[in-house]
């Protein structure tokens, strides 16, 4: 099973990703829990290049489908296991953020079409002005400099959350989780949508598959 949880910075995907996989892990399944951007080679290089500022929206979503590339290669051999794959981020967040950016979702959708569909996307939703409350500090936006970068920061993130939003209309397996609440309550939430698409998941893997069929027959 292949789970991703996205969400604007601020709304907790570090957090409720390690507290899911060690639930999930907790109920006897095999876990592999990933990030993106990665670790391997191009995840490396784009940390560096967004720490300085280098990069062109267009030149950062294809360095990320690239490194998504690397990324999906070794989610299907963790599924190939039978594990219970979680990633923090996945092509949902190049859509939002460089959608956000100004670049033509279906051009992004292109260069992400080798992505595998999650079977549960689990969109962490606050609004902007509570994320950068939670990644910020008052005394830091004292000087007219840091009011600026807040205005800014804030109205970029409005436009991301508006596409995460609307792509959650559009692809059935965004489920939108209040992450406004305690860690608690935004986890009691994230596992009662886990837990379902668990047991839907087992009871798919007790009937036989069409290529099952077939060969029986």
């Amino acid at each position: 099973m292949f789970i991703a949880i996205e969400g604007i910075d601020g709304s907790g995907k570090g957090t409720h990703c390690k507290l899911l996989n060690r639930w999930v892990k907790d109920k006897g399944y095999d876990t592999f829990l990933t990030k993106e951007p990665t670790d391997g080679p191009v995840g490396k290089l784009i940390r560096e290049a967004l720490k300085k500022g280098e990069l062109d929206s267009k030149t950062e979503a294809l360095l990320f489908a690239a490194d998504r590339s690397e990324h999906v290669k070794v989610i299907s051999e963790k599924l190939g296991e039978g594990k219970v794959v979680i990633t923090e981020r996945y092509f949902f967040s190049s859509m939002a953020y460089q959608g956000a950016s100004g670049l033509s979702l279906e051009w992004l959708r292109e260069i992400n079409r080798f992505a595998p569909m999650p079977d549960l996307v689990l969109l962490l939703d606050i609004p902007p002005e509570v994320a950068i409350e939670r990644i910020s500090t008052k005394n830091s936006l004292r000087s007219s400099v840091r009011e600026r970068e807040y205005f800014e920061k804030k109205e970029f993130l409005a436009k991301v959350r508006d596409i995460y939003l609307d792509l959650a209309k559009e692809y059935e397996v965004i489920s939108i989780i209040n992450a406004t609440g305690s860690i608690e309550e935004v986890q009691t939430a994230v596992r009662r949508k886990v837990g379902r698409a668990i047991s839907s998941w087992e009871e798919k893997k007790k009937k036989p598959s069409q290529k099952d069929l077939e060969e029986y027959f």
